[in-house]
């Protein structure tokens, strides 16, 4: 069995068809997210520069829309869960105090 397509937003498992690829336009049938994305693509990396492996592709404004970027390959296989940052869960423990984080 093949690893399957999962969309990045409800993480559930995606059926590309015969072809295993993602049109501009596609749909998560669950979600509705665009399965074309930088978030659904194997060259997507957020610790590089753009978010991106790929050093000819363009860069979107935003990850998470459809793009048309002839690059996108669907990553094959489950995500990790997504972390919460431990700044916004230091924020949310201590209500009407000022936190201030320098990057």
């Amino acid at each position: 069995m093949s690893p399957m397509h999962v969309c990045h937003a409800c993480r559930r498992e995606v059926d590309l068809g015969v072809t295993g690829t993602a049109g501009r336009r596609d749909e998560c049938p669950h979600c509705r997210a665009a399965l074309h994305c930088c978030f659904n693509c194997h060259a997507y990396d957020e610790t590089m520069r753009y978010g991106c492996r790929e050093p000819q592709a363009e860069p979107p404004s935003d990850k998470e829309r459809a793009n048309a970027c002839e690059l996108f390959v669907f990553k094959k296989g489950e995500r990790a869960a997504k972390e919460e940052d431990p700044r916004a869960k230091a924020l949310s423990a201590a209500p009407g105090r000022t936190v201030m984080f320098y990057p």
